[in-house]
């Protein structure tokens, strides 16, 4: 069963930590408070496993600021969606969030509901990122289970050639090939060509 949203706040103003975990709570969404970007940086919520969710990050911030922080956690590889919140709300301000990775940008003061709307499109962002995240793994962990010839001749097959081109490229039997492929196509668990071809979409996937 899936685990229920979680969203961080980060925001020095404890008086907005406090309305916005409020708010959240008054809606049945869960909510955990970072006073600064170090704080959520220890926090255990950043590392594996991760619930949907996301994080709600005040942009204007003493030591490292929020875009910083969004910088930083991009070049972890975070893929959590960040709502940035400013007081400030300049243009270029907001650009360089967005351009910085930011889901959506929120100037305050704003209405309860905006919050809630954003919130409630990057949870739904979130999710599809886990899920997407998953398939992915599940894929990767099949790869893992083909031998070195199952894995060349995948990556012939993708490549779009039949087994007689197969065989000659790797120069061995067209029934060596057909017995291979099989093989693949069972351990990867698809039932077709179509299927198979769906599941490498993603150039991570792909056979090497």
């Amino acid at each position: 069963m899936e685990e229920a949203p979680l969203v961080l706040v980060v925001d020095d103003d404890e008086g907005m930590r406090t309305s916005v975990a409020f708010l959240l709570a008054s809606v049945g969404i869960a909510c955990e408070t970072c006073a600064s970007a170090e704080d959520l940086l220890r926090s255990p919520r950043l590392r594996p496993p991760l619930r949907p969710g996301c994080i709600l990050l005040d942009v204007r911030m003493p030591g490292m600021s929020g875009i910083e922080l969004l910088r930083h956690l991009k070049q972890r590889g975070c893929k959590r969606p960040v709502i940035m919140i400013t007081g400030h709300g300049d243009v270029p301000l907001a650009v360089s969030a967005l351009k910085a990775g930011a889901e959506d940008f929120i100037e305050k003061p704003f209405k309860d509901q905006e919050l809630l709307d954003a919130i409630n499109a990057a949870i739904r962002r979130s999710r599809s990122i886990l899920e997407h995240s998953a398939e992915r793994e599940a894929v990767e962990a099949r790869l893992a289970r083909l031998s070195r010839r199952e894995r060349e001749v995948l990556a012939l097959v993708l490549d779009g050639k039949q087994n007689k081109e197969i065989a000659a490229a790797l120069a061995i039997s067209i029934k060596t090939v057909e017995g291979h492929r099989q093989m693949a196509m069972e351990k990867m668990g698809a039932r077709s060509l179509a299927e198979l071809v769906r599941m490498m979409v993603t150039p991570a996937a792909a056979p090497h």
